[in-house]
């Protein structure tokens, strides 16, 4: 192939001006008659120019065979499909004597062919994406895998990101809710996957959704759009974010107290982000979160409750069952009817519309979360059992109340551990500091019992010389008060005074 561009042109200059013929130019230059015709064609070399495929003598028989093992692929599990290489031997199996390049460029070609190409969307302001994450956090020395829940905006590429222990309906709720107060306002649209929190059956195009995901859009009145099965990219932009959340804010692992500060650190971590200018914009992402709240609905005066209520009856025991685990509640509740509401940090359990007891909400299954003061008033009536009360395993109290016990128990035999589980008792009124000086101070005085240590517990008032003050008082004013008389004392002691 004649490449040189400086010949090409000079040729093209001489013969098409007519300067010199074309049998003087292939007479000078020695070049194929063809070659001068592809010259005087084009205005630069075309390069090579191919005008049938090349025949396929060895791969051609089996390539029919190939597509249909990548068609067949596309309904298993990605981690899970053929490579070039596994073709290459399913292939010399069935008699393919090729080697495994040929191959490899067959599936590549065959790939490329078969990729699918996607429409640019547009996103009007006021529209969100909602997704889950997972990510690893060190969470209190412990390293454990942590669902993030993720909404963007895509106009203005605003993001809320929290991270939560799992995916249910609990977090589903109250990612929501924390995301509609830090962008200021409800979007107007929403598009989700099919994650079951939201949807309970794909019926085609409809979905039947759960009743969890209307309370919510019942509150704060959103549209909702679902995406086509196994289509992500229909909501592509917080499938990226979840990426970018991934990569940008677990990496390094953060290392954490506890699930609040992972919190704390991912909303800065949201709001530093609003600074950044994105290619193609006009200004950072915070200018155009402001054309995306115009478009918001208004956020509801009423709070959404993100907790999931069920009902229970606490047993024998005094436990309830949620999710999974039991919960302790006051034994005078035992045997009722209880209403269990469910947050994402913590179970309240109530009873005749009152909250009864309250616990941090446990993960794991099969657990127990006992409460030691919700058993006192049994082991009030059962001391025997003092030592041997699973709900009082582990529960760690000051030194001077395992030495007012041991003086209880030698000073009032028989009945000193009932009255150390009466002093106990007053926690369920006073906090443990308070009740710790008050028994400190009993003890230093050698008044131990319960009614004694109680008067510890309240303010000593002072009894020191005060003026009575007639304001807000005027009546007395007009009160006059005579002296006493004397004499009559003296007569009533026989005349000795």
């Amino acid at each position: 192939m004649y490449r040189n561009m400086e010949h090409w042109t000079e040729i093209r200059k001489k013969v098409i001006k007519g300067d010199v013929s074309k049998r003087e130019i292939l007479r000078k230059t020695k070049l194929h008659w063809k070659t001068l015709e592809k010259i005087l064609t084009h205005s630069e070399p075309p390069g090579y120019r191919q005008q049938k495929p090349r025949p396929k003598k060895k791969i051609g028989a089996f390539l029919g065979r190939i597509e249909q093992i990548l068609k067949d692929d596309r309904a298993m599990p990605r981690k899970q499909r053929h490579t070039a290489k596994r073709i290459w031997e399913r292939l010399r199996e069935d008699g393919f004597t090729g080697g495994y390049t040929i191959v490899k460029d067959a599936v590549r070609e065959l790939t490329q062919k078969n990729q699918e190409v996607f429409v640019p969307l547009q996103h009007l302001p006021g529209e969100a994406q909602v997704d889950f994450g997972q990510a690893l956090a060190k969470v209190n020395g412990q390293l454990r895998k942590v669902a993030f829940f993720v909404m963007t905006l895509p106009y203005s590429d605003a993001t809320f990101v929290m991270a939560f222990e799992r995916e249910c309906t609990e977090t589903f709720w109250e990612g929501h809710v924390r995301a509609f107060e830090f962008f200021g306002g409800v979007p107007r649209r929403i598009t989700y996957d099919n994650t079951k929190v939201a949807v309970s059956k794909i019926l085609g195009k409809a979905r039947r959704l759960t009743r969890g995901f209307l309370q919510l859009q019942s509150h704060y009145l959103f549209e909702h759009h679902f995406c086509r099965v196994a289509r992500g990219n229909e909501k592509g932009v917080v499938e990226g974010q979840v990426k970018y959340t991934r990569l940008n804010y677990f990496v390094p692992v953060p290392q954490v107290g506890d699930m609040g500060e992972l919190n704390r650190n991912l909303t800065q971590a949201c709001k530093d982000d609003l600074v950044r200018h994105l290619r193609g914009q006009t200004g950072p992402k915070a200018q155009l979160l402001l054309d995306d709240q115009k478009a918001f609905l208004p956020l509801p005066i009423t709070p959404f409750e993100a907790c999931r209520k069920t009902s229970a009856k606490a047993n024998s025991l005094s436990l309830v069952r949620f999710d999974g685990n039991d919960y302790s509640v006051p034994v005078r509740w035992a045997h009722h009817d209880i209403l269990v509401k469910g947050y994402c940090d913590q179970v309240v359990l109530c009873a005749d519309g009152s909250e009864v007891a309250r616990h941090d909400r446990i993960w794991e299954t099969e657990q127990v979360c006992f409460e030691p003061l919700h058993y006192l008033a049994l082991l009030e009536t059962k001391p025997g059992a003092l030592d041997h009360a699973r709900p009082l395993a582990g529960w760690t109290l000051p030194e001077c109340f395992g030495l007012l016990r041991r003086r209880l128990e030698t000073e009032r035999d028989g009945d000193g551990t009932r009255e150390y589980i009466k002093v106990l008792r007053l926690l369920e009124k006073h906090p443990l500091p308070k009740l710790r000086t008050a028994v400190e101070a009993a003890l230093q005085v050698g008044a131990i019992t319960r009614d004694a240590v109680a008067q510890f517990l309240y303010p000593r008032e002072d009894w020191g010389a005060t003026l009575f003050s007639l304001d807000g008082h005027p009546h007395l004013r007009h009160v006059r008060v005579s002296a006493p008389n004397l004499a009559a004392y003296k007569d009533l002691v026989g005349g000795v005074a």
